[in-house]
């Protein structure tokens, strides 16, 4: 184990932040660094086109299989098994590269693709493979091309249009979506101040208070939206940091329970044990990590 998660930000030096990596040469060049859990400031799109996989992201083994499309938001915490045969390619970018409007930046924020809090959202493309082939061979094409204004925007609308389609795909498999509407607004809303927030504060009122609605309202949209209330999105989250910190560190968990918000390491262990049956030394000594 180590002291801190390895976190990777995206590569320095390109035109935009966007890439197309092919997975062969990923493994070639960066195996030891993917078969090892590591979280990224970015967003990543796996297509598997042959072999198997097996992903694990945030303790959950993600099994793929040829034509599947993985979507990975960005600081999910993930590694690849040892995989040797694997072929396909991973698109990755950035909020800054293509949330450039408050409708495309909505749209990140809002897809189910990245933003499924049930599940980790895949899809199998079969009867639109030569679809999803030629857009990215557009994508991969004007990337060869000189850098220069025309770039970004073309490589932005190639991309939202291969999310867009990975939406349809997405439905026609029978994945509900979730209506755009107030309620899907204040989840989103909900989620980002969340993500921020969660060591510093566990009260709902706190984050309805900064939303401007009452602590009844955000009850009713996480509700419809996710089938769950604002607490228990907010112990799912500060169990899930207090997993990966057990799991992946050496911190002690006296260090885990102060970085966390916990004032005493007695609540910490309650809070741990009421959440999971297990104690955080009972849940680290599970897991080993090289």
């Amino acid at each position: 184990m180590k002291d801190e998660i390895k976190r990777y930000p995206f590569k320095a030096g390109l035109p935009v932040e966007f890439e197309i990596v092919q997975l062969k040469n990923l493994y070639t060049t960066s195996k030891k660094m993917l078969i090892v859990p590591h979280r990224t400031n970015f967003y990543h799109i796996f297509w598997f086109k042959s072999g198997g996989n097996t992903h694990l992201i945030d303790f959950e083994p993600v099994k793929t299989s040829p034509n599947t499309v993985l979507f990975l938001s960005k600081h999910k915490i993930h590694s690849f098994d040892e995989s040797t045969n694997l072929d396909g390619l991973v698109i990755l970018f950035t909020d800054d590269f293509f949330s450039k409007t408050k409708e495309q930046a909505r749209y990140l924020q809002s897809t189910m693709l990245f933003n499924d809090l049930k599940s980790i959202s895949k899809i199998r493309i079969q009867d639109n493979i030569k679809t999803f082939t030629d857009i990215v061979e557009l994508m991969e094409r004007e990337l060869l091309q000189p850098a220069d204004t025309f770039q970004p925007d073309l490589l932005r609308n190639l991309l939202y249009n291969f999310l867009l389609l990975s939406d349809r795909e997405r439905s026609s498999m029978g994945f509900s979506e979730p209506k755009k509407n107030a309620d899907l607004d204040y989840v989103i809303r909900f989620k980002d101040i969340l993500e921020e927030n969660y060591m510093k504060r566990k009260q709902v009122s706190s984050f309805a208070i900064e939303m401007y609605i009452t602590d009844k309202r955000l009850n009713r949209a996480t509700s419809k939206i996710l089938g769950k209330s604002p607490k228990q999105l907010i112990d799912e989250r500060v169990m899930l940091e207090a997993k990966r910190l057990l799991a992946y560190t050496n911190e002690s968990v006296k260090e885990i329970s102060y970085r966390l918000g916990f004032e005493e390491l007695t609540n910490f262990i309650k809070y741990f044990r009421k959440h999971d049956t297990r104690t955080p030394v009972e849940f680290r000594k599970s897991f080993t990590i090289e």
